[in-house]
């Protein structure tokens, strides 16, 4: 592609922008942290799945039955208590509701 051809589609881009409606321009990407955040913990779960993963297979093979059967436990737990802390204490507070009285 030569030069006056990108440089061309870069014009005819910025002009096609320009003529948008401002609430049109802003309504689909003005929430930048929410955004951000939703996509580091779509990553984190997939990185923490990969590694539990790894772990489980490395158990199965070395027959450690026990041991992978405590540590999915863990995992479970653990994974719970970081991607959903509103539930955990919702049943935290249910739990102290029928404990305390």
């Amino acid at each position: 592609m030569s030069h006056k051809r990108r440089v061309s589609i870069v014009l005819w881009l910025a002009a096609w922008l320009l003529a948008l409606p401002p609430a049109a321009a802003l309504a689909s990407g003005n929430d930048v942290g929410a955004n951000v955040g939703n996509l580091l913990r779509h990553y984190a779960a997939e990185l923490y799945g990969g590694v539990v993963g790894v772990i489980a297979v490395v158990c199965l093979l070395n027959r450690r039955y026990v041991e992978l059967a405590t540590f999915l436990l863990a995992a479970v737990v653990v994974a719970w208590m970081v991607f959903d802390p509103s539930n955990i204490a919702t049943a935290a507070e249910a739990i102290g509701k029928q404990i305390f009285g």
